[in-house]
């Protein structure tokens, strides 16, 4: 009896929880909607409460229990006095349910979000994480499953991980309604090839699987953690020819060296993260004065004559996931909003539509745009920080054109809610998916690392009427290699002559050209990523020089 027993709790732990949970939740949604019981609706605050105090109940049975079993193995205690106890804890559990509301609306429960954390974790003990990898149920990919106890935000870190190798997601069926996750992805490498590296299989396993240790605590939930290696430095603004050259040549000036940098831009915003060391030491700045000079000189930079969009820096001694955090601060400068004179062709945007489920009460987000590396992540980022929970998806990249499928609902448990939400998940989502198109001509910069070279380089493409839409700038023993798109500054192909002109004072070996041939050839397009300066250009900056007659 005592091993079905303990059978029994292990196999039953989540479930009491889960019911009294789903319980409060599913009343609560009704007296939200009900007149009669519109006196009785908790506030969510006071559903966390009341929710933690359940867990603490739990894990506290779960310690009893614990002490109990060893009691019966030691001849101290039987089997029914074991079982009776047992009995009594969900008494008391149906009891709190009842009795605890009123009292637990007026305490203060500041650590609950580390019960949050506890209870995660002791969910994810309970029921750690199977991955299996299989090289031969698809005979074109690597198929991946995950099972695990469910949580908001684990499908993100999934494929975040997954992103991160840089592997491609051709296939994906997912499914995380009630309490557990549950996934299927078919990878491959950036050659179209299965995964035979028995390095990044283990890889997968070890980050994925029951020794994995990516639970993030909730005050770290926008993944900053402590770095003394380098300075981090957030930057958003509005976009314009040049910006990143200014950008670099002030850090130089401040003796400041970017070793990995990331910068993106869209609908005339631009948002970067830098990581930057001390010329002399190689280490984090962590001077206080310094930091404040570099935070004030930058945001001047970024300001720039734009008067009615604001500009941000964040100077920190922290490390964060670049990308995760790009949408983050994109999205909080609004990139998402289009002006009422934006022309850009509709058929050049990605297709999204947003439907509610009504007999399900989901709202189905449905996806339709060219496939690329990455998207998979940038559209789940998305989601994620907009505080919807995905509890199935279908998606299927295998063609040129992606197609994604969500039923998702909110974190309060209710579909997508008015036209406006809706709408704005839609732009959202489109503005997610634009910011990392390649667009423009691909340069790619692989020499030895200097104090001032993003400067140096970035001045010459200036100086040439390049502008770069996106840059990836990494140091690797002692190496740059850094990626550059860039257009003209009038949103036309690159002449193939000012390229050759660059790479040979670059250097040929230095600088290479990645972009296809016919990018040189091939007419202007509008683009969503495009900067977005053509005629601006010319009838802002230079007429404010006097260079050049305005247009009448």
């Amino acid at each position: 009896m005592l091993h079905a027993i303990t059978k029994d709790f292990a196999a039953l732990a989540p479930n009491p929880l889960d019911k009294w949970g789903y319980r409060l939740i599913s009343w609560n949604r009704q007296a939200k909607s009900s007149k009669d019981l519109g006196h009785c609706h908790l506030s969510e605050h006071n559903v966390k409460n009341l929710l933690t105090r359940f867990r603490i109940l739990f894990l506290s049975f779960k310690a009893n229990f614990e002490t109990e079993i060893q009691e019966v193995r030691a001849g101290r205690s039987t089997e029914d006095t074991v079982s009776s106890r047992n009995s009594a804890v969900f008494v008391l559990l149906s009891y709190t349910q009842h009795e605890s509301s009123s009292a637990i609306m007026e305490s203060d429960l500041s650590s609950s979000w580390d019960m949050d954390d506890e209870y995660e974790k002791f969910i994810r003990r309970m029921n750690p994480p199977s991955v299996e990898m299989d090289n031969d149920a698809c005979k074109n990919a690597t198929v991946i499953r995950v099972d695990s106890a469910n949580r908001h935000g684990i499908l993100l870190d999934v494929v975040q991980i997954l992103t991160d190798l840089n592997l491609i997601i051709t296939k994906a069926y997912i499914s995380s309604d009630g309490g557990w996750f549950m996934d299927v992805f078919n990878v491959t490498d950036q050659e179209g090839n299965k995964l035979r590296d028995e390095g990044i299989l283990d890889y997968i396993r070890k980050s994925l699987g029951a020794d994995s240790d990516f639970i993030p605590t909730r005050k770290r939930s926008v993944g900053v953690e402590p770095a003394t290696d380098h300075t981090s430095i957030e930057l958003t603004g509005s976009d314009r020819p040049g910006l990143l050259s200014e950008v670099s040549a002030v850090l130089t000036d401040l003796k400041c060296n970017v070793v990995n940098a990331e910068v993106w831009t869209h609908n005339t915003r631009a948002a970067a993260v830098m990581h930057v060391t001390d010329e002399s030491t190689g280490s984090g700045i962590t001077d206080p004065e310094r930091l404040s000079k570099i935070k004030e000189l930058l945001c001047n930079v970024l300001k720039g004559n734009n008067k009615t969009r604001g500009a941000k820096t964040v100077v920190s001694l922290g490390d964060i996931h670049t990308a995760r955090r790009l949408h983050q601060m994109m999205f909080a400068d609004r990139d998402y909003e289009r002006s009422d004179d934006d022309l850009l062709d509709e058929k050049l945007r990605p297709s999204v539509t947003v439907v509610n489920w009504d007999d399900k009460d989901y709202s189905v987000v449905t996806i339709r745009c060219k496939d690329r590396p990455k998207l998979l992540y940038d559209t789940v980022c998305t989601l994620t920080d907009m505080a919807y929970v995905v509890y199935h998806a279908n998606i299927d990249a295998e063609q040129p054109e992606a197609y994604q499928e969500y039923c998702i609902r909110h974190l309060d448990g209710f579909p997508v809610k008015s036209e406006a939400e809706r709408q704005r998940l839609i732009q959202c989502l489109e503005a997610a998916i634009e910011r990392r198109v390649s667009d423009g001509l691909k340069l790619e910069l692989c020499t030895s690392d200097r104090v001032g070279l993003l400067s140096d380089v970035t001045r010459i493409f200036r100086e040439n009427s390049l502008s770069v839409t996106r840059a990836e700038v990494t140091t690797r023993a002692g190496r740059a290699i850094n990626t550059f798109y860039v257009r003209d500054v009038a949103g036309n192909p690159v002449d193939a002559k000012i390229i050759d002109s660059i790479r040979q004072t670059i250097g040929q070996t230095i600088l290479q050209v990645k972009g296809s041939s016919e990018y040189f050839n091939s007419p202007p397009q509008e683009s969503p990523t495009r900067f977005l300066f053509g005629g601006l250009f010319k009838s802002r900056s230079l007429c404010n020089f006097g260079l050049i007659r305005p247009y009448s």
